[in-house]
């Protein structure tokens, strides 16, 4: 099973040394607002993270393993603030699995929170047959849940699996300067008469940057998108940087909407069978940059923009002759040392193909892989890094993976 939030002491460099002083707190799934917030007597997660709790800047929530739910009012909302130095991190006590069973919804005031390696998801099943079409049908009333992001600024979101949702994350224009990173999005939204609805990211912006990166997304029905970065003619889609993402299976990757797109950045992202297609139907855009992604079994569209910088782009279209042997691209964390994202085209469908890691593993170091749809699942594949590279299973022509590493014991 996957635990990445085992990682938390190695990776107190990168919360800065002022942490050093703050506090840690406990939340669980049976906890009580009048608890004193010990992994004995936790908070209750509603009132720890809507800010009713004396969580200051710097501060750590902690997460007990379990399953946080509440029904009716099923997302939790978060309300808290930190600053650019002492942010306040929301996470997984170390080895526990936290599963928030109905989504988390982001307000104002909140400021410099990092949130990050929950699971959130909801557990009521879709309904067999769904009479009504459009996005928000009336006989359709299982929990929205996902990650939905309304009014936070400078928020980090790293390393959150969301899968079983109506949507993945909806991140709104009142969200400023966020980052999204390394999330696992798969297996939400639902189908309808007309099509497939909810997808793995759907987001607007205006003012500040909407960072995006190194996160593997997937849809299950056909009529939703990976990357939903759309509006109307009355909504922004403007200010990203969309970069190092693995978008595979179904769903087109959408950057653009009815009115006019700035500053516009899609970079180095690796997809199969997903189209990308830059820009909708506004009359006119003004700049983007698309720049070294690999598209397979998909097609690349910019559309009417002033400037473009359109380079180095690998654009495989379905049925076209594939290059030789094989390309990989490991993504490490810049967040956690012990953990990447990998992307894996086997042209010459091969049934194994050699993955270079260094910079990633070391010798020694034991590694394991895992189903990005089955984050928490048995790993496809483990073993102890003896070179430079490792052999990693195929049986199509493209597969993702989680890769973590666990630092040899050996001096």
């Amino acid at each position: 099973m996957m635990r990445a939030a085992g990682t938390l002491a190695r990776v107190c460099a990168l919360v800065g040394a002022s942490t050093s002083l703050a506090a840690q707190w406990f939340v669980g799934p049976e906890g009580k607002t009048t608890n004193p917030g010990t992994r004995e007597a936790p908070w209750d997660i509603a009132s720890a993270l809507d800010g009713q709790q004396k969580v200051a800047p710097g501060d750590t929530l902690l997460l007990l393993a379990g399953t946080y739910k509440r029904r009716p009012k099923e997302q939790f909302d978060v309300r808290l603030v930190g600053t650019a130095d002492q942010p306040i991190h929301v996470r997984p006590a170390p080895g526990a699995r936290a599963t928030i069973d109905g989504g988390l919804a982001v307000h104002a005031p909140s400021a410099h929170v990092w949130i990050w390696d929950l699971e959130i998801m909801v557990s009521e099943p879709n309904p067999e047959k769904i009479d009504t079409g459009g996005s928000h049908p009336k006989d359709f009333h299982r929990p929205w849940g996902g990650l939905n992001m309304f009014g936070g600024k400078n928020c980090k979101y790293i390393h959150i699996a969301i899968h079983d949702c109506r949507q993945g994350i909806s991140c709104w224009k009142g969200e400023l300067d966020c980052e999204i990173y390394g999330c696992i999005i798969y297996d939400n939204g639902w189908l309808a008469p007309d099509r497939g609805h909810g997808h793995c990211i759907y987001t607007q912006n205006k003012d500040g940057i909407k960072t995006i990166a190194n996160c593997i997304l997937t849809c299950r029905y056909h009529g939703t998108y990976t990357m939903h970065a759309y509006g109307s003619s009355r909504a922004d889609v403007d200010n990203y940087l969309i970069t190092d993402n693995i978008a595979y299976g179904l769903g087109t990757f959408l950057v653009g909407g009815g009115k006019p797109s700035h500053n516009i950045r899609v970079l180095r992202n690796c997809l199969h069978n997903v189209s990308m297609q830059i820009g909708y139907n506004a009359p006119e855009n003004e700049d983007c940059e698309v720049r070294d992604n690999i598209i397979v079994n998909g097609s690349l569209s910019i559309n009417k923009y002033k400037k473009v910088v359109n380079e180095d782009n690998l654009i495989v279209p379905k049925g076209a002759k594939r290059p030789a042997g094989s390309k990989t691209i490991l993504l490490p964390s810049k967040y956690d040392p012990h953990r990447a994202h990998l992307a894996v085209y086997n042209w010459d469908n091969a049934k194994e193909v050699k993955v270079e890691t260094t910079g990633f593993l070391r010798l020694g170091d034991n590694y394991r892989l895992f189903d990005p749809k089955d984050p928490f699942g048995k790993p496809v594949l483990e073993g102890v890094c003896q070179g430079e590279t490792i052999a990693v299973p195929m049986s199509d022509e493209f597969a993702a993976y989680i890769v973590l590493r666990e630092e040899s014991k050996q001096k």
